[in-house]
């Protein structure tokens, strides 16, 4: 009960603030050192957080766990076949890699004309026509890499597919360039190299969305193959693993399997290229989570610092205010109300200083916001502490803060009333 009387109690409060202004100087700095640390905390932690929100949005509209799988040339003779080979994907490798890879969970056969140095595809509609890239797909690509269809279309489904229908779904910037400004394209038709398609879908571009472009065409893979003559070849495999997996683990896995299908030496490292998203992913997550770790030793380590400053000053305090302490004594104040004060002091400085340091902190990070909000292709955005984090090292400041405050609070009860009244 006491102990809350002298918190509310007026006198107390003009003891400490009188305490304060006779040590301005010396206080401002201890106050500066303890706010710098809270500062550092947040604006490191909110800059690391931004980090990782902006390689989220990067990521959104593909899987993390993601990867590109595609043949290139052997390097080493193996199996009868000599140096330089290029082995040939197959459609009838998605079976075998699902059935030796469980942690596969999505995979697609992709097929292209207008990427790796060929050639695109001429689509027309009435006497306007360009060149756009053009993709074979399978329903299955939309569960690895978002494709957002404007409303009253959709993406090739699996009828599509069965029945090598002539379909296709057209991009942003093909729409604009062949159709009228606010012409219902669903339902129309165009020529794709002089072969009538039916549009069924318009796609929005999206960043990050699987590296194609506003232009692109797609049509079902198997469409693909009868207009451009390819069989069962495969350009390459856009795989997603489940999320729990390993993906480099994966990765090796698939460039195993794909060998042993091909024939070629499990130690040629240059048969199959590939790019591993999630491995790519999981870097920039490891990146921003150490950056955060950092920002909390370095914070912490600051803080601590201040905080002792702190009890320095009062330290400092209490020796020269060891004639007052003294009289107080002298005249009734129990051990516990001169105690009381000097924590009140401690825990004062020390949240104001928190309190002062959060703000300042929050002002930083809108300020850094503020110049990265419109930086579409940065990956950087948003960037946040949760307050359970800034309330948390609030709490560790104010219990450093009382911790640290018991010394000098200690060294004041210590002191003889008889003993400090000689003091000269």
């Amino acid at each position: 009960m006491n102990s809350f009387k002298i918190i509310f109690d007026r006198d107390t409060w003009q003891e400490i603030f009188g305490s304060i202004q006779k040590n301005k100087v010396r206080t401002i700095i201890t106050v500066v050192g303890v706010l710098w640390g809270i500062f550092i905390y947040i604006t490191l932690s909110g800059a690391a957080k931004g980090l990782d929100n902006g390689f989220e949005r990067q990521f959104q509209n593909i899987a993390m766990n993601s990867m590109f799988v595609w043949a290139q040339r052997t390097s080493i003779p193996y199996d009868g076949f000599k140096t330089g080979r290029a082995p040939q994907l197959k459609i009838q490798d998605v079976q075998t890699l699902q059935n030796n890879i469980p942690a596969i969970q999505f995979i697609a056969p992709r097929n292209a004309r207008g990427i790796f140095g060929q050639p695109g595809a001429l689509i027309a509609r009435g006497s306007k026509s360009s060149t756009f890239n053009i993709y074979g797909d399978f329903p299955e690509y939309t569960k690895i890499a978002t494709k957002k269809i404007y409303n009253g279309g959709r993406f090739i489904n699996k009828a599509d597919i069965d029945n090598a229908r002539k379909v296709c779904v057209i991009g942003e910037r093909t729409k604009k360039e062949l159709f009228e400004k606010d012409e219902d394209v669903i339902g129309e038709y165009i020529r794709v190299d002089d072969i009538y398609f039916q549009v069924i879908g318009v796609h929005k571009y999206v960043s990050g969305g699987g590296f194609e472009s506003d232009g692109d065409v797609f049509i079902p893979f198997s469409t693909f193959k009868q207009l451009y003559n390819t069989g069962d070849n495969v350009a390459w495999f856009t795989i997603a693993a489940y999320d729990n997996a390993d993906v480099v683990e994966v990765e090796k896995k698939v460039k195993q399997t794909l060998k042993r299908i091909h024939r070629v030496a499990p130690e040629d490292e240059r048969a199959f290229g590939s790019f591993n998203l999630g491995e790519i992913f999981n870097r920039i997550m490891g990146f921003a989570r150490g950056m955060t770790l950092l920002s909390l030793i370095v914070g912490i380590a600051t803080i601590i610092a201040g905080v002792i400053g702190i009890g320095n000053i009062l330290l400092i305090s209490v020796k020269e205010r060891t004639k007052e302490l003294g009289v107080r004594r002298a005249l009734g104040a129990t051990p516990g109300e001169v105690r009381m004060q000097i924590l009140l002091e401690s825990v004062f400085l020390t949240f104001v200083a928190g309190i002062i340091g959060i703000v300042l902190g929050a002002f930083t990070l809108a300020g850094i916001n503020a110049a990265t909000v419109n930086l579409e292709d940065f990956p950087y955005t948003n960037p946040t502490v949760p307050i359970s984090f800034v309330l948390g090292a609030l709490a560790i400041m104010i219990t450093l803060g009382t911790l640290i405050g018991l010394i000098p609070a200690q060294r004041a009860v210590s002191i003889k009333p008889i003993d400090a009244l000689r003091e000269e």
